[in-house]
């Protein structure tokens, strides 16, 4: 009788170059490594930011929400969540323009983000006289343009009764006097002014090296570079360290009356109009 050797399957046979198989990584590695994800891209990419107030009406509403670009000014502890002191200084720093809106921490207490429009630079002279804007001494083109009207809503009440208007086809607006400006370089953007106040005329600001004067468009309900940097009064002239960010995109928009209870006004409630604007 002959013997025969029995043969492995090819089954059997292990592949000599296999790669031994990826240990998939624990859900806490997988946890962590989207934490830095997440903390990475707001801190040097984009950030999310919403506006909580009317300051700069009209290009910006109660209810917006947009991304700030955080690399074009450089970055400083206030572009790390908590504002972390983790960089010192500012590293890669980029000079604003005139016309940028910018996010920024609030002086004095420089804890609370802030949106407003930049309007002087190192070593300008800035000036209100008459409720126009001057800039080292020239006087910045100010044209009435139609009246801007923005629906009464759960994130609109009008600045004053005078200012709101009832429609023919029913609801409500505010409806205020509306302006465009024209900076010296050219950037041009409409502003709010209501009515005579004291801070339509004011001494003349230099702005120090460093340092950035900044208004909001809607210029009779804005506590900005106008007032000195005091708690809830004011913010004084900022310095550049305080950037957060510029604004880039609208991501959303809504007039807040959505009801967590009844789906379809997180769709009516949103202004469809408003979202994939640009700055």
């Amino acid at each position: 009788m002959t013997e025969t050797t029995p043969v492995e399957s090819p089954a059997e046979q292990p592949a000599p170059d296999q790669k031994p198989a990826r240990k998939e990584d624990s859900f806490p590695v997988f946890l962590i490594k989207l934490v830095l994800i997440v903390v990475i891209f707001r801190s040097f990419i984009f950030s999310p930011f919403n506006i909580p107030s009317e300051s700069m009406l009209p290009r910006l509403q109660n209810g917006d929400y947009l991304l700030a670009a955080k690399w074009p000014f450089g970055f400083s502890k206030y572009s790390m969540p908590f504002s972390a002191s983790v960089i010192p200084g500012r590293i890669l720093p980029g000079q604003p323009e005139r016309g940028n809106i910018v996010i920024f921490k609030a002086p004095p207490t420089n804890d609370i983000d802030y949106i407003k429009r930049v309007i002087g630079l190192p070593g300008d002279q800035i000036q209100m006289i008459g409720g126009q804007l001057q800039i080292n001494g020239k006087a910045v083109p100010k044209v009435r343009v139609a009246d801007f009207e923005i629906a009464v809503s759960a994130n609109t009440r009008c600045y004053l009764p005078q200012f709101e208007v009832k429609k023919p086809e029913g609801g409500a607006v505010c409806r205020y006097p509306q302006y465009r400006e024209t900076l010296p370089n050219g950037v041009s953007y409409n502003v709010l002014d209501l009515f005579q106040t004291p801070q339509d005329d004011t001494p003349v600001f230099v702005v120090p090296e460093g340092h950035l004067f900044l208004m909001g468009d809607n210029r009779d309900n804005s506590l900005d570079s106008r007032f000195p940097a005091v708690a809830n009064e004011g913010i004084g002239i900022v310095p550049q360290d305080n950037l957060v960010g510029r604004a880039t995109v609208m991501m959303f928009s809504t007039d807040g009356s959505a009801n967590w209870f009844l789906p379809w006004t997180w769709f009516t409630a949103a202004r469809w109009n408003r979202i994939g604007g640009t700055f």
